[in-house]
């Protein structure tokens, strides 16, 4: 399920253009065409974490759990999108994948954002003491904006604060 992960034949990935389904670029070793997979692999073996930078409805048409699941096992640690699918979005919650929206007019285009930008994520630290800020700001090579975090209610920042739904459980039941 991993491997299908991000392989629809519909997804164009702007990082590797000429391609369809689930290629990108491995940056690790000089940014060869490879399978997300492959390269999911290849950043988590190096503790490297992924950000998707995503457009409109990220997540629909998804096939549910498995469609933040996947994600989750390949590394990915926040998407950063114009908008969400509503139920997709809550999923990546219970999966410890942050969600975090381009403010209204963003997007990485409009940001001038390429993907290949070693991307930061500010602001964390009240999250992990039980706040939750309306915004962080994310720091992309030379280009900083501000997302709106989508931890909509407290019960999502305590899933999230945990690193998904399966760890708060868990810890609630040894605690």
């Amino acid at each position: 399920m991993m491997r299908g992960t991000f392989a629809n034949v519909r997804l164009r990935n702007q990082l590797a253009p000429g391609t369809e389904g689930g290629f990108t670029p491995n940056f690790l070793d000089g940014g060869t065409i490879t399978t997300v997979y492959e390269a999911a692999c290849a950043y988590r073996a190096a503790s490297v974490p992924a950000v998707v930078l995503a457009g409109e409805g990220y997540g629909a048409g998804s096939s549910r759990d498995w469609a933040a699941k996947g994600p989750a096992l390949l590394g990915v640690r926040a998407v950063i999108a114009k908008s969400f699918e509503r139920i997709h979005r809550s999923n990546l919650v219970g999966m410890g994948i942050l969600p975090l929206q381009f403010l209204p007019g963003q997007g990485a285009d409009e940001l001038g954002l390429t993907g290949r930008e070693t991307i930061t994520i500010g602001g964390l630290g009240p999250i992990g003491d039980g706040l939750v800020p309306p915004t962080l700001t994310v720091t992309a090579g030379d280009i900083a904006f501000q997302v709106t975090v989508r931890l909509d209610t407290s019960r999502e920042a305590d899933y999230y604060r945990h690193g998904g739904i399966m760890p708060y459980v868990l810890r609630g039941l040894l605690a």
